[in-house]
């Protein structure tokens, strides 16, 4: 990397592990975040852009009346709602540099990830993971499926369709006697990125543009909220 490269490293620990039964699983929040020049409209928290659709789906699934603003209040109406509905937050990636200071995960160079097998060892409570994308490059899922490989574990398909779901079989044990009696299923979801950049992909869904054609108000947002409310 060269001396101009941006070292966009992770401003927030893990949310809520020891507590959730759900995790939340994204790469970096943007590097403003990093450097902690928020605009007016930014939560100082997790997935709190305002330009990013995570926390307007969920404020919309569930009636929160959400602030979208930098304050404290923003921050404690979040972390509320996710200790109610033991949802953890655990972006996979710690650090990355960049020669462009963007938010793309394809920009990602030297990237260090979150031991998030180890978590999921640590925390017998965790069932189910969200990734907040697929399995593109630099996504949280292929990072994910990375540490798998290194860990001799991989991950079995249920569906196939978006959300692709997958089942992850976890040793108990490091013992090779009756795994699969000493062994914990985790469902993980690869749900549609909550992107401003994934609206041209959600526009080329063919169940997207069905629901377009009956309903033309329907739009890239309602096709997120009704995904996301049968996992959250």
């Amino acid at each position: 990397m060269s001396s101009q490269s941006f070292k966009h490293t992770h401003p927030y620990e893990p949310f809520l592990l020891s507590k959730a039964t759900k995790l939340i699983v994204g790469t970096l929040p943007p590097p403003r975040f990093t450097t902690g020049q928020l605009k007016p409209q930014d939560v100082d928290f997790c997935y709190g852009s305002c330009n990013g659709q995570l926390w307007p789906i969920l404020d919309k699934i569930f009636d929160l009346g959400l602030k979208f603003e930098n304050t404290e209040e923003a921050v404690e109406q979040r972390k509320r709602f996710l200790v109610e509905h033991k949802i953890g937050v655990c972006d996979i990636v710690e650090s990355a540099e960049r020669e462009k200071i963007d938010a793309s995960d394809l920009g990602m160079q030297n990237v260090v990830l979150r031991d998030l097998v180890g978590y999921l060892k640590k925390y017998p409570n965790i069932d189910t993971l969200l990734f907040t994308g697929g399995n593109s490059k630099n996504g949280p899922e292929y990072f994910f499926r990375k540490q798998l490989k290194e860990n001799g574990l991989k991950l079995k398909v249920v569906s196939n369709q978006v959300p692709r779901i997958h089942h992850l079989e976890l040793p108990l044990t490091s013992s090779s006697v009756s795994v699969r009696a000493q062994s914990r299923t985790i469902k993980t979801v690869s749900l549609t990125a909550p992107s401003g950049a994934a609206n041209r992909a959600v526009g080329s869904l063919q169940e997207y543009k069905d629901l377009k054609s009956k309903n033309p108000e329907f739009n890239t947002l309602d096709y997120r909220i009704m995904q996301y409310q049968e996992f959250f």
